[in-house]
C-alpha cells in the first residue's frame, strides 16, 4: 500500500461504494440550485470521503447538466484526495467528436485516469481510462433511465463488452425524495483487487453519469 496515492488506501478494502447528495434547505424549500455536496460512504454506512462541487452559479443556472465543473473529494481529515474535473462538452449523440470526457485527479495534480463517451445511437456508453490513456474498462447503460420506480444498473464491463465484473447503479429513494428535494443516491460495486486509481476514476465516472441522466430527472416518475 505505500505505493497508493495517499488517501486512497481505504479504496483498496472496498468492493462497494455509496454515494449521497447533501440536500441543501435552501434548495430543498425554495428549488434554488447550489453546489452539490456529497457523502461517499461503504457498504456499512461508514463516510470514507466528502465531495463537494465547485463551479459558478451562472454555469449552475444556464448550463445545468452540461456544466463545467471541479469536484473536489477530501477523506475525513479534511486532506483532499481526488479532484474531478469535467469540462464543458456537448450531450447529444449528434455531435460525436466533442461528446462527454471526465478528467480524475490523485493526489491533485497527478492523473489518476479519464472517463471517455463514446457514441452510441441507442446506448449510454462510456470508457475508463488509466492515466496513460490506455482503455480498461467500459460501462454500458440501459436504453431507457428513467426506472419507472426501480433502480437504474450501468454495467461495468471488461474491453470486449462481454463480461460483466461490475456496476454503478441508481437508487431509487421514492417519490418525496426525488420530487421534492431531487437527491442523488448511487452505488459503485468493483472487484476488491481493482487498481485504487481506477477505482477512483469509477467516482467521477458516478458523478458524471448523474449529471448528464438525473440532473433534472423526476427518475421514474
Amino acid at each position: 500500500t505505500h505505493n497508493l496515492p495517499p488517501g486512497l488506501e481505504y479504496l483498496n478494502q472496498l468492493d462497494q461504494i455509496i454515494i449521497h447528495q447533501q440536500v441543501e434547505l435552501l434548495e430543498a424549500i425554495l428549488g434554488t440550485e447550489t453546489s452539490s455536496k456529497y457523502e461517499i460512504k461503504n457498504a456499512l454506512g461508514q463516510r470514507v470521503y466528502f465531495a463537494v462541487e465547485e463551479n459558478g452559479c451562472f454555469d449552475r443556472k444556464l448550463c445545468s447538466p452540461l456544466r463545467a465543473f471541479t469536484m473536489r473529494i477530501a477523506d475525513n481529515a479534511g486532506r483532499e484526495v481526488i479532484r474531478v474535473i469535467r469540462p464543458l462538452r456537448c450531450n447529444s449523440c449528434c455531435f460525436p467528436c466533442f461528446l462527454q470526457q471526465l478528467e480524475v485527479q490523485s493526489p491533485p495534480g497527478t492523473i489518476a485516469g479519464y472517463v471517455v463517451q463514446n457514441w452510441d445511437p441507442f446506448l449510454p456508453k462510456f470508457t475508463i481510462q488509466n492515466e496513460s490513456k490506455e482503455d480498461v474498462l467500459k460501462i454500458i447503460g440501459p436504453c431507457a433511465t428513467c426506472g419507472c420506480f426501480e433502480d437504474v444498473d450501468f454495467e461495468v464491463k471488461a474491453l470486449n463488452e462481454m463480461t460483466t465484473i461490475g456496476k454503478i447503479s441508481k437508487y431509487w429513494s421514492g417519490f418525496v425524495n426525488n420530487v421534492f428535494t431531487n437527491t442523488a443516491n448511487f452505488g459503485i460495486q468493483v472487484p476488491v483487487d481493482l487498481d485504487v486509481r481506477i477505482k477512483a476514476v469509477m467516482i467521477g465516472a458516478c458523478f458524471l453519469i448523474d449529471l448528464m441522466f438525473f440532473e433534472n430527472s423526476l427518475d421514474g416518475l
